[in-house]
């Protein structure tokens, strides 16, 4: 009985071992991930835009099934492609990138469907408010790129935010819109 406690033990141990052994961290890939944003403009056309300097990290336990995750994002990079708009952008109208250059989420609760992301749950902090957030994935894959030879984990994900949540209630008074889809599509590299 005793040593049948005892390989039962050694078992258990060698599974959790084996759990852990499939944690890993993930390094952002910056020419592969995006961040951008959709709003309407007087309900005709949806203005699109995005940040051009992200950083960040995932880490991802895919036998347990959990991660977290944090992504800074440099709002003095904004890009709409209309260099007056991204100037206004910029301002305390609506950024103010200069005092309050960054954006940021953290996210430490991720929800599988089988062995995929499905969505991640955690706060951006936007203007110094820092508000919850969920992320639904759209696509989600890992693979080992032919070119890195490590594996690359990533996907489409997406959400709408209010930004009169984070203080940011310029042009609400003459329909400018207030919910703002964010899309991110991001590739992280296998440390």
């Amino acid at each position: 009985m005793t040593m049948t406690k005892t390989l039962l033990a050694c078992v258990i141990a060698a599974g959790t071992v084996a759990a852990h052994a499939e944690v890993a961290t993930y390094a952002i890939d910056p020419s592969h991930t995006f961040v951008t944003f959709e709003a309407s403009h007087f309900g005709t056309s949806t203005l699109r835009g995005r940040f051009d300097k992200k950083d960040g990290s995932v880490t991802l336990d895919k036998a347990g099934k959990s991660g977290k995750a944090e992504i800074t994002i440099d709002a003095s990079s904004i890009s709409t492609g209309v260099p007056a708009l991204d100037t206004h952008l910029k301002s305390k109208d609506f950024f103010n990138a200069t005092e309050m250059g960054t954006a940021k989420f953290t996210a430490d609760k991720f929800n599988f469907s089988g062995d995929k992301v499905s969505e991640v749950a955690g706060t951006l902090t936007l203007l110094g408010k820092t508000q919850p957030v969920t992320l639904k994935a759209n696509n989600f894959n890992c693979y080992i790129s032919p070119m890195l030879k490590r594996e690359v984990c990533g996907g489409d994900f997406e959400t709408t935010i209010a930004r009169s949540a984070y203080g940011m209630a310029y042009g609400l008074n003459y329909g400018l819109p207030d919910n703002i889809r964010l899309l991110i599509q991001i590739e992280a590299v296998k440390q």
